[in-house]
């Protein structure tokens, strides 16, 4: 369905959204401070919400501080996108058994639909989301791991009011603002929340909660909020096309400078919202009767993913940071019909050579000078 305005659910108000979608059995995931950054987590009651929280991020850097906002979702992103509740980190995907006649037979497991709603989802991810979709479901082959995954989850995205100074989603058409893409999605004011409606089931599960009309001041907050977030953005990434334009500076001399910082270490490719690579590799129990074939996340910046029938097609840091960049800004587009970027700036963020995603970029296509 077109998102709609509901109406508005004052902030004391919020725990029960979150007690209605327990009493339709979703488990709940909000995010919350772990470990000194904001990741999701069980939730069931609201006060475990990052409440006066912000973070700050600069290039290899993240750090979370307390304020005296009463908001809970006054802060841009945290390691974690939606990828891991649909695409599992690890997973078996087929188990081998031997009979006591010696034969072998195969067994997948069963895709177990589970509902789940993530509170505080940000437009960025929403996009990335799109993208996995593109890639699990949209093929002739699609996979039912994540398609069972997919069909229990309820998505309720916060408009991002706090852009990061790594962000960059308005360059890319996928934020700060939510349009699409979810079931709920909810604007943050000091005393509550204009919440929308993008489902069906979303529209039938709120009927109970008895919203508040909207007023003129709550929407012209909601516009100033979004104006600002928008402004606030720093970095962008080219104006033009990068479709061809990386492929045809294979070799700028940018990738041997990055090739000496980057420590091949496969952070931005983990926290990227949108990549899917992945091994697999089979796990033999010791007396050998039964073995689990198990799928799990990979990067572009292993030796092993770049091996292919005793070659080995990337074989050093230059060729595999351009193939990531190149396959994620060029070629994704005959791919997908887009760029694979959503310009949630976590690959630059969490490097800890503190590389620069956007500028890196804007060099390599030739938009900036050295």
């Amino acid at each position: 369905m077109q998102p709609q305005l509901a109406g508005f659910l004052p902030r004391e108000h919020l725990q029960q959204l979150v007690d209605l979608l327990q009493l339709h059995d979703y488990e709940v995931f909000g995010p919350q401070v772990r470990d000194g950054a904001i990741v999701y987590l069980n939730l069931q009651d609201v006060a475990q919400l990052p409440q006066g929280v912000n973070d700050h991020q600069a290039a290899g850097y993240y750090r979370l501080r307390n304020t005296p906002s009463v908001r809970y979702f006054d802060w841009a992103n945290g390691p974690e996108s939606l990828k891991p509740f649909l695409f599992a980190p690890r997973e078996v995907i087929w188990q081998a058994r031997r009979s006591s006649e010696g034969a072998i037979e195969f067994i997948p497991p069963e895709p177990v639909i589970q509902k789940r709603a993530v509170l505080g989802v940000r437009a960025c991810d929403l996009a990335g989301l799109r993208l996995q979709d593109l890639h699990f479901l949209k093929s002739e082959f699609k996979d039912p791991w994540y398609e069972a995954r997919r069909k229990g989850l309820f998505l309720i995205s916060v408009n991002c009011a706090r852009p990061a100074d790594t962000c960059f989603c308005a360059s890319t058409g996928d934020g700060p603002a939510a349009g699409m893409g979810f079931d709920l999605n909810l604007t943050e004011l000091d005393d509550g929340f204009l919440i929308e409606v993008g489902s069906d089931e979303a529209e039938d599960l709120i009927a109970t909660l008895r919203l508040k009309p909207a007023s003129e001041e709550q929407l012209s907050a909601q516009y100033a909020q979004y104006k600002h977030a928008v402004e606030v953005q720093q970095r962008a990434l080219p104006d033009i096309p990068l479709m061809n334009i990386l492929q045809n500076n294979h070799d700028h001399p940018r990738w041997d400078d990055i090739a000496e910082r980057c420590l091949a270490c496969g952070n931005c490719t983990q926290v990227c919202p949108s990549c899917f690579c992945h091994s697999e590799g089979d796990v033999v129990t010791l007396d050998g009767e039964q073995s689990d074939h198990v799928r799990e996340w990979d990067s572009c910046f292993t030796a092993d993913h770049g091996y292919l029938a005793g070659f080995q097609v990337r074989p050093d840091t230059k060729s595999r940071y351009r193939q990531w960049m190149t396959h994620k800004l060029d070629s994704w587009h005959a791919q997908y019909g887009r760029s694979g970027c959503v310009g949630c700036g976590r690959c630059t963020t969490w490097c800890p050579a503190e590389i620069d995603f956007v500028k890196e970029a804007r060099i390599v296509s030739g938009e900036d000078e050295v």
